[in-house]
């Protein structure tokens, strides 16, 4: 199991941080051999499946992600999302939030606990190395893209 938090302040307002990394097929944009479909489509709720899938050809698998927990940001409060991961290959749970920053800014957390099924243990700290790597340098392009 690799837990990984990523924290970015960017000069975005709160719902237009919240906006960027929560329109689910932008993802697909900036995680290499990924796409991204939603189910079902827009608008996200309690309920709604993100479906990432990566690879290529047979080497490929889907991960499943429902959000339990949708709360926008909304007159100056934070914003809060997870996605507990349902598929049969990438277990674990992510957590997407905004909240106000220094400056008139945002700050954007984002939190995973992330395993893979049948990788043992010994290699939970690359994991946790690749996946902050990934979604660290997914996380930038979605807050720099309107």
């Amino acid at each position: 199991m690799a837990n990984i938090l990523l924290v970015r302040t960017v000069p975005l307002p709160l719902d237009e941080a919240w906006r960027r990394i929560t329109l689910w097929p932008r993802h697909g944009d900036v995680v290499p051999l990924t796409s991204v479909r939603v189910v079902p489509p827009e608008p996200t709720c309690v309920g709604t499946v993100v479906v990432a899938r990566s690879g290529v050809g047979p080497l490929s698998f889907e991960d499943p992600m429902e959000v339990t927990v949708w709360q926008p940001p909304e007159g100056g409060a934070p914003g809060m999302c997870r996605l507990e991961k349902r598929g049969r290959v990438v277990l674990g749970w992510a957590e997407l939030e905004v909240r106000p920053g220094p400056g008139s800014r945002s700050r954007v957390l984002w939190r995973e606990e992330i395993r893979i099924r049948l990788l043992p243990s010994p290699f939970d700290g690359l994991l946790r190395l690749s996946a902050r790597s990934v979604f660290g340098r997914a996380l930038n392009r979605l807050l720099r893209r309107p």
